[in-house]
């Protein structure tokens, strides 16, 4: 044992009095095992019932946290929390604090964020009653592969609410959410900041609570964390359909420029329209994901990226100013070589099979280069504080 606390367990709470009595006590029995100085603190959320009575007769220290959300009282806690480790779990007898000697050693191993895995995938065991069918079988494990596949989070159990870190480690995320997307939050930003995460199976008890309904809203806080990966993902939320866009604009003129007849099915000026559209979109989209990466990173909510730092030494502002004006100059001209067939015939009635291959390709590059220059001021003001 050591004089100065080394490991703090912290307990969101709302009206828990029914089942914080048991957790407070196998936190107790959990520090205890594990070998090190700990300390049991409850974060109360505005609870109307004995909560904070029952918590402060058991000795665990009470902070109240005035705003209201599952993120608040979790930041509330971490942040009057006094031990270098935190462990954070729901208050409701669903996790087992007694077993916090198995965070401990991994955190003393040099992991800086150790989740808890309930999901068979991960080793974890789900005790009958303990989990919604539609959360065990769809939210979780969607939201769980989404993680790994857009953040690369060595993880299996998105949602699990038992989990340790370091103090170092939480600062260092500056973690923003208020509800109950504050958990994801928390993987995303440790997975983009290269942290070392481990990951250990724990059992998932039934919750004890029987006169009030567990504070998660299955479709509100499942639309928040689905919010919460698109907007922290500009590659998967703008960058990736806007490239799928103007790919699929560029086959369509590579088809409809030369008017192929394919199977039967001919391709014209109605799909060179088409295509345009795609492909004024996608780029569009591609401009969004430069500009939210580039907010983004000057904002501290996302880490910076080498990938981009490489970008902005190939495509700066004048550079682009100077791809932006050939496009713009190449639409314009493509536009007076239809104006030019026009007046041949003495501005009269046109063959537009024919001339919509001049228009639609002359408008959609004058468009594109005009999008160019406005953003390459834009994006060039955004990234003014991200540079030296």
């Amino acid at each position: 044992m050591t004089d100065v606390v080394e490991l703090t367990i912290v307990m969101p709470c709302l009206n828990e009095a029914e089942t914080l009595a048991g957790c407070i006590e196998k936190a107790r029995l959990g520090i205890e095992r594990s070998g090190v100085r700990g300390e049991v603190l409850v974060a109360d959320n505005g609870s109307k019932d004995d909560s904070v009575v029952i918590a402060e007769k058991l000795g665990a220290r009470v902070v109240q946290v005035k705003k209201k959300g599952y993120g608040n009282a979790l930041r509330g806690g971490i942040q009057a929390a006094a031990g270098k480790w935190i462990l954070m779990g729901d208050a409701d007898e669903s996790y087992d604090f007694s077993e916090a000697g198995r965070f401990v050693q991994k955190l003393q191993g040099g992991f800086e964020l150790v989740m808890g895995c309930r999901l068979p995938q991960g080793g974890g065991k789900i005790l009958p009653g303990a989990m919604p069918f539609s959360h065990r079988w769809l939210g979780n494990p969607l939201f769980s592969r989404m993680a790994r596949h857009m953040f690369a989070a060595p993880i299996h159990d998105v949602y699990c609410g038992l989990r340790g870190f370091t103090r170092e480690l939480y600062d260092r995320l500056a973690l923003q959410c208020d509800g109950m997307e504050f958990a994801t939050e928390m993987i995303i930003k440790a997975s983009l900041h290269k942290a070392r995460i481990a990951e250990i199976p724990i059992t998932l008890h039934p919750d004890g609570r029987k006169t009030h309904a567990p504070h998660l809203r299955t479709i509100r806080d499942g639309w928040r964390t689905l919010r919460f990966f698109l907007v922290f993902s500009p590659r998967w939320l703008f960058l990736v359909p806007g490239f799928v866009l103007v790919l699929l604009g560029l086959v369509g003129y590579a088809v409809a420029l030369p008017g192929l007849n394919i199977g039967g099915v001919t391709f014209d000026a109605h799909t060179l329209l088409f295509s345009s559209l795609a492909i004024l979109m996608g780029y569009q989209s591609v401009l969004f994901a430069i500009s939210a990466k580039t907010f983004a990173i000057n904002e501290g909510l996302l880490p910076s990226d080498s990938r981009f730092e490489r970008f902005f030494n190939v495509i700066y502002l004048e550079r682009g100013l100077a791809l932006g004006g050939l496009a713009l100059l190449a639409g314009l001209i493509l536009l007076a070589g239809a104006v030019l067939q026009w007046e041949s015939v003495d501005f009269g009635r046109l063959d537009y099979a024919v001339t919509m291959r001049w228009v639609i390709p002359g408008a959609t590059l004058t468009a594109l280069g005009f999008q160019t220059i406005l953003s390459s001021f834009f994006v060039s003001m955004l990234g003014m504080k991200h540079r030296p």
